[in-house]
């Protein structure tokens, strides 16, 4: 008799358990599963450069998820290749971007990127390759207008001897779609 009490108590917690669980699993919103991608929007950058014997180009596409009106953050990819004479250089990576807009019009952010940098520097017949990672962790704000900003953000690793920016501070636009 107290076995059959036990088991009785056992399949009545084991009943009550999962009859909660299946009401808190349904009583949660459900959505649909295509409103992930409607809070993704899609940007990024394309650059062109040209000088006397040389040449920059660049491309950063970059994808962010709207988790308020308030955050957002997301994920870029980058590549930059310049030649100069003899002398090449290419640096590829990504980044991690968060943005916070406390009003409509203003936008912080916060990027950390690690770019691969292969230098191939030419003097007197001979070259010399240089290959390094460039960290950089950027906190910037902006003037925000619907999808495009304009701002300024700073590179709080900048390393005057192994940074690809000529500068700690660094002008940008940022257009998401």
């Amino acid at each position: 008799m107290i076995k059959s009490r036990k088991t009785l108590l056992k399949n009545l917690f084991i009943f009550i358990f999962f009859a909660l669980s299946n009401s808190f699993c349904f009583s949660q919103n459900i959505s649909s599963p295509n409103s992930f991608w409607e809070n993704v929007r899609f940007g990024g950058g394309i650059g062109l450069g040209f000088s006397n014997g040389g040449f920059n180009g660049s491309i950063a596409p970059s994808a962010i998820y709207d988790v308020n009106n308030y955050f957002s953050a997301g994920l870029s990819l980058s590549a930059n290749y310049a030649k100069y004479e003899d002398d090449k250089f290419f640096a590829y990576g990504g980044s991690l971007v968060t943005f916070y807009n406390p009003i409509p019009l203003l936008q912080l952010s916060a990027e950390l990127e690690q770019l691969r940098v292969n230098e191939t520097l030419t003097a007197n017949s001979s070259s010399i390759d240089i290959n390094y990672w460039s960290p950089a962790m950027f906190l910037g704000a902006g003037y925000r207008n619907n999808n495009i900003t304009f701002g300024i953000r700073y590179n709080v690793l900048h390393d005057s001897n192994k940074s690809i920016y000529a500068n700690a501070w660094i002008p940008f636009v940022r257009v998401y779609f």
